[in-house]
């Protein structure tokens, strides 16, 4: 069986100088490989007592795995079971379709080649919208590549010691891992690889301990060839059910009548912490929090989710 890329493109229109850090706003998924991984099958490891209202055990963490939580971190994340022939399992959304729960996810996109355009003044950092999740009490996950813990490397540790949220890997370069991707320049199954460990380490470097093993394509694109030259890795790859459509939006309130017409029990939304290209994600945010709350869901991060 081959894993197809499926992509959905978001509601803004993306803009040629940008695509390649902001990709993420696209979607991917897989049809027939992998399909157990991305209904939620939990790795097969340690025996473990049953998770409040799931049939199966909770999936265990991958031990020893890049990117698994360091010493000092609050708890350990659950990983799924690899798919057909090993490859990297894929996580889409819950699959405890009934519990009002919904993960918020934040990829913190910067390109390796991007550096003079920060030092020229552009901002890939939002810290305004981790002020407004901390205020709101939202536990949220984010996505970011290692490029962008090098630019904000006090940014990078204060969300990754923070317990409200956990750091997962969207590459170091943002580069893609198949192609053709949004014209994002493609590595090949080494240099992925090298890639994802390279985020890891920077997360460490910048001293950022709240790391999940986790791990979200660039593009959201990806194959058979990159789920296994992942394999190694021992990370799940999260992608999402809900496009939020804040790339180069404007209007925040059509920002959030999105999420809010996507959401349900279990979802996974994407949105952005760059604050160049995402201007309204944060105001979206105040407006797409109490509704949920209203509506009795309740968020969590991507690794409460795959525990279930």
């Amino acid at each position: 069986m081959t894993i197809s890329v499926r992509k959905v493109a978001a509601a803004a229109a993306l803009s040629a100088a940008l695509t390649a850090s902001l990709a993420g706003c696209g979607g991917s998924g897989t049809q027939d490989a992998g399909r157990e991984a991305r209904l939620g099958t939990p790795a097969a490891s340690a025996p473990a007592a049953s998770a409040p209202g799931s049939a199966a055990p909770p999936p265990s963490p991958s031990a020893g795995a890049p990117g698994a939580p360091l010493a000092g971190a609050p708890g350990k994340a659950p990983t799924l079971a690899p798919g057909p022939d090993g490859l990297t399992p894929v996580f889409e959304r819950a699959r405890q379709h009934t519990d009002k729960t919904v993960a918020l996810t934040f990829d913190a996109d910067m390109t390796s080649d991007q550096g003079p355009r920060a030092a020229g003044g552009e901002r890939f950092d939002n810290p305004q919208l981790i002020s407004t999740l901390r205020t709101l009490k939202v536990p949220s996950t984010i996505f970011m590549t290692g490029r962008w813990a090098e630019e904000y490397p006090d940014q990078a540790k204060s969300i990754g010691t923070d317990p409200n949220f956990e750091i997962a890997n969207h590459s170091y370069s943002h580069h893609a891992f198949t192609s053709p991707c949004y014209g994002l320049p493609a590595l090949d199954g080494a240099a992925a690889r090298a890639d994802v460990d390279r985020a890891f380490a920077a997360f460490r470097q910048a001293g950022a301990v709240n790391t999940v093993p986790y791990f979200r394509f660039p593009g959201g694109c990806y194959d058979d060839p990159a789920l296994r030259a992942l394999s190694t890795a021992k990370v799940t790859a999260v992608q999402w059910d809900v496009v939020s459509g804040d790339a180069f939006a404007k209007d925040p309130d059509a920002v959030a009548e999105q999420v809010l017409a996507g959401v349900k029990p279990g979802s996974v939304v994407v949105m952005h912490c760059t604050r160049s290209a995402a201007p309204v994600t944060e105001e979206a945010i105040r407006k797409i929090v109490p509704e949920l709350r209203k509506r009795g869901y309740r968020f969590v991060k991507v690794s409460e989710l795959i525990g279930t």
